[in-house]
């Protein structure tokens, strides 16, 4: 069975038929040239729905809708992609600036995250995803990160690193927070997903936004980064502007 085939069956069962992947992200390579970064948030609750994407620049950050229904921002507001010397970053907290600051100290990706824990939100434990893509001269690669609670106690974190080969062209690496809906929520599991990344950034946005659940979705964003890592662009949409 062909890559892009196994990627859209991916697609279908785990954001299609599926109520609540929670936050994902991706990162993989266009079908012509450069590569895409997709970032997109749910939410269940007021509190969590309570959010939409703004852009900062070339920085992408979670703003509250209405800054009077906030009861505690720590997990909801953070800046979601960054960018540093042809290091592109975008995670679903605020290990994205931890992860800024300890590559502009000299650290490296696995140094910096392995500072932080899974989010502190039991009974859930919500994992902690982070991806990179870095350009520069030599090459292309990327790196993701999952910190998640421990299947015996989750008070410890567990930490996993990947370094997967670069996919075919139209194809990316996924990580999202929950494999589905539940009380409590299960954690991903597993390998990083493989999936279609098809089309011009508006089309990848449209196709992934309408395959998550209507209830749940609240935010999504795709940055296109030009080969070479020379220049980037991000469009997003919001379900409460």
């Amino acid at each position: 069975m062909c890559l892009q085939k196994i990627a859209h069956q991916t697609f279908q069962s785990h954001f299609y038929n599926n109520p609540y992947p929670g936050r994902g992200l991706i990162i993989g390579r266009s079908q012509e040239e450069g590569w895409y970064q997709v970032y997109f948030i749910m939410g269940r609750s007021e509190h969590s729905r309570n959010r939409r994407f703004v852009l900062d620049g070339s920085t992408l950050r979670t703003e509250p809708v209405d800054p009077s229904k906030v009861e505690d921002p720590s997990l909801i507001i953070y800046e979601a992609m960054f960018e540093l010397n042809g290091k592109f970053i975008v995670s679903n907290g605020d290990q994205t600036k931890t992860l800024y600051e300890g590559l502009g100290a000299g650290k490296r990706f696995d140094e910096s995250l392995s500072t932080r824990e899974r989010e502190p939100d039991a009974p859930n434990y919500t994992p902690r995803i982070t991806g990179m893509l870095e350009v520069d001269a030599a090459g292309e690669r990327i790196s993701l990160n999952i910190l998640k609670g421990n299947r015996i106690d989750p008070e410890n974190t567990d930490r996993y690193f990947y370094y997967p080969s670069l996919p075919e062209m139209g194809l990316g690496y996924g990580l999202t927070t929950y494999l589905g809906d539940g009380s409590p929520l299960p954690s991903f599991s597993g390998d990083p997903l493989v999936l279609p990344l098809e089309g011009a950034a508006e089309d990848i946005l449209e196709f992934y936004w309408n395959a998550l659940n209507d209830e749940n979705r609240i935010s999504i964003a795709v940055k296109t980064i030009a080969e070479g890592g020379s220049k980037s662009d991000i469009i997003l949409k919001n379900k409460y502007a």
